[in-house]
């Protein structure tokens, strides 16, 4: 289906009965990324392709594509569907989404699960860092193509582990990628960055309602961000998955439902 928001056409799809669960993807995924998952024979989800993502709209502008105005974009799709509160589910670039949206509408929020993400960047300095390598990597996007673009991406340290998915899995990952309009990533970066989204690191203590943090023990950097996140979160749980990496979604899907099933029935 598609919404028009905002002057941007998303594409989203809904799937099941139950309170209403968005789930939102990563840096170059869109809602097929979410397949494998069956939390839609226990919720109504709502996948949704974010901004210069999967079949949604890659406006040239990218100031469209700041949390703000996605945020933005988000909540008045809520309004559209007719839902108030929802339970909020963001995996990488789509978890720091997620929670930008719960900081910029708390009241909209009931539960929020971030998979291998971040508040963003603590000190300026850093911010300024990413920004110029975003904009390297946008730039490189545009003037090399999509295909040496994924060549790149798929084979970063990062996503190391997902060369242990079965073959087909992995074909099927590649083939997603490659669908991507070269602008809309190259303006997601731009426009969503790390460098460029606010810094949560010092809002975290406001964040009351329950969050859960989930990340794979062979992603070492975001298990220590993950560690660091639950310091400060008043109402949190943290899980680290076993022999997986950055997409435990992905890569022990089982174990990923289960584990918010668990958190659900608390």
């Amino acid at each position: 289906m598609v919404i028009n928001l905002n002057g941007v056409n998303y594409y989203y799809e809904i799937a099941g009965q139950g309170e209403p669960l968005m789930l939102l993807h990563g840096f170059t995924g869109d809602v097929s990324t979410w397949k494998l998952s069956r939390l839609s024979d226990s919720f109504k989800v709502i996948t949704i392709d974010i901004t210069g993502h999967g079949k949604s709209d890659a406006p040239a502008d990218p100031n469209r594509y700041t949390m703000e105005a996605v945020a933005k974009d988000l909540c008045d799709m809520l309004n559209i569907l007719g839902i108030n509160r929802i339970h909020l589910l963001g995996y990488s670039m789509g978890g720091r989404l997620a929670l930008s949206f719960t900081m910029f509408y708390p009241e909209r929020v009931k539960t929020l699960i971030l998979e291998s993400s971040s508040p963003g960047l603590k000190t300026e300095e850093e911010r300024k860092n990413r920004i110029r390598q975003d904009e390297h990597l946008a730039n490189t996007i545009l003037e090399d193509g999509i295909e040496h673009f994924v060549n790149y991406w798929e084979n970063i340290p990062l996503f190391k582990s997902q060369t242990q998915l079965p073959e087909q899995v992995q074909k099927s990952i590649r083939k997603q990628r490659l669908k991507n309009s070269p602008l809309g990533l190259a303006n997601s970066l731009r426009g969503m960055g790390t460098g460029r989204q606010p810094s949560w690191w010092d809002r975290l203590q406001k964040c009351e309602i329950p969050v859960l943090l989930l990340t794979g023990e062979i992603d070492q950097k975001f298990c220590q961000i993950a560690k660091e996140m639950e310091a400060d979160l008043p109402n949190c749980q943290r899980i680290v998955f076993p022999n997986v990496g950055h997409a435990v979604h992905l890569e022990d899907p089982v174990s990923f439902d289960q584990s918010i099933l668990r958190f659900f029935s608390k």
